[in-house]
């Protein structure tokens, strides 16, 4: 028998209302409760949402007359007047124990109203937006961001009711359903420190080895898929305090945001790590290519270089030696601020599995060119380590483990005092 829940759905009735009322009678005829959160800013809704478009705009600061008023000159005010009203009633709804999932429903505007709000609510909590906006390639990333909301594409518009469209929201709200039915809920327990490793392809052989060594050292490892919203939402955790360390094996980001390529991060990779202080040990995976696949005019500019062809949307391109300095000047400004112990490990055999003897992205030239300059602009380099090995083998795990480990203990020691 399915235990009743609660789903909050966003949405604006003035404009959504007659299409979207028979959302409300799915989720209850699954044997839930149901709300509609009604954030209309354009003109009266049809009929009155469960929280109703005035009670929304009063708890962001305004009047519904003054959001009204607002939308026909300043429609992006009155927009964040109503995303911060109805982020603070869900928020008290949560609090309340009246909802373990939010659904949201509608077009452009619904799709950022809606995602703004699932973004302040915690992780693990079932969140969907229904949206013909959800396939949109420039705004989808806006959207979601680092969070876990789920984007259903309903392909269609939100706009007058018929079979395509419902087979669709029919089909959303299965899946609120089903996630609100069988949710853990947003209360996590570790038993052991956890620790942030950051992995993509290229690193994936040493990654792998190197959870099941954290794990015999006592520590609860979580891969960061360093593909640009991975690494980035790695930083975000960071800094919220998850993690009691990070072992950034693939820190091609840097280089990725440097070089306008395809896995950018944004500008503040290794920044969470640095200012908290966690324990870090660092390695060049990553750092050797950039990603340009899918883009001509960038693997045009780079037609002379080594590429590595995963398929036609991957398409790695070696980093020159002048390029792996400017990253070495990102990195040794960043470390040198560190509040933290690390390290940075050096695998003089090669970085990733391309950057190997007999393959095209080997270039050990370039590779030297970093390692170079990272020792001249580091306060400290002789926190720089070259290890003997190949990065993409267990025995480079082993080693960047290890140094974890001790790195781990020293600090938890320098804490104690």
């Amino acid at each position: 028998m399915t235990t009743k829940k609660g789903i909050v759905i966003i949405c604006n009735l003035d404009t959504r209302g007659e299409d979207i009322i028979f959302v409300k009678h799915l989720i209850e005829s699954r044997g839930h409760n149901a709300w509609f959160l009604d954030f209309s800013m354009e003109e009266p809704p049809p009929f009155a949402g469960d929280i109703t478009c005035q009670q929304v705009a009063e708890r962001g600061g305004m009047t519904i007359e003054a959001v009204r008023e607002c939308y026909r000159s300043d429609r992006d005010r009155a927009m964040e007047n109503q995303i911060k009203g109805a982020t603070l009633i869900v928020a008290d709804m949560v609090k309340e124990g009246k909802i373990q999932g939010v659904f949201g429903v509608g077009g452009g505007t619904s799709s950022l109203v809606g995602t703004s709000v699932m973004k302040s609510l915690p992780f693990g909590m079932p969140k969907l937006m229904a949206s013909p906006m959800a396939a949109h390639p420039v705004y989808v990333g806006k959207y979601v961001g680092t969070c876990d909301i789920t984007m259903h594409h309903t392909v269609l518009d939100i706009v007058k009711m018929n079979p395509l469209l419902k087979a669709q929201i029919i089909n959303a709200v299965g899946a609120i359903c089903g996630m609100v039915e069988m949710t853990q809920g947003t209360d996590f327990v570790f038993e052991k420190p956890c620790v942030a490793i950051s992995s993509f392809g290229f690193g994936e052989m040493a990654v792998q080895a190197a959870l099941g060594m954290l794990e015999e050292a006592g520590f609860t490892p979580i891969v960061c898929h360093a593909q640009g919203k991975g690494d980035k939402a790695m930083e975000e955790m960071i800094r919220s305090g998850a993690f009691h360390g990070v072992l950034d094996i693939c820190t091609g980001g840097i280089m990725e945001n440097l070089f306008n390529g395809n896995r950018d991060p944004g500008p503040d990779r290794l920044e969470a790590a640095v200012a908290t202080g966690i324990p870090m040990v660092l390695a060049p995976c990553g750092l050797d290519i950039l990603s340009y696949g899918g883009r001509a005019d960038m693997l045009e500019k780079t037609k002379d270089r080594p590429q590595y062809v995963q398929d036609s949307l991957r398409v790695q391109v070696r980093t020159t030696a002048d390029e792996l300095r400017q990253a070495a000047d990102v990195i040794a400004e960043r470390l040198n601020r560190a509040t933290g112990e690390w390290t940075f490990l050096i695998p003089l055999k090669g970085w990733s599995s391309q950057d190997i003897e007999g393959r095209i992205i080997y270039d050990p030239v370039a590779d030297a060119a970093f390692v170079t300059r990272l020792k001249e602009k580091l306060a400290e380099p002789d926190r720089v380590k070259e290890v003997d090995l190949h990065l993409y083998t267990a025995e480079f795990a082993r080693v960047a483990v290890d140094e974890f480990v001790r790195l781990h203990g020293k600090e938890s020691r320098t804490c104690q005092c």
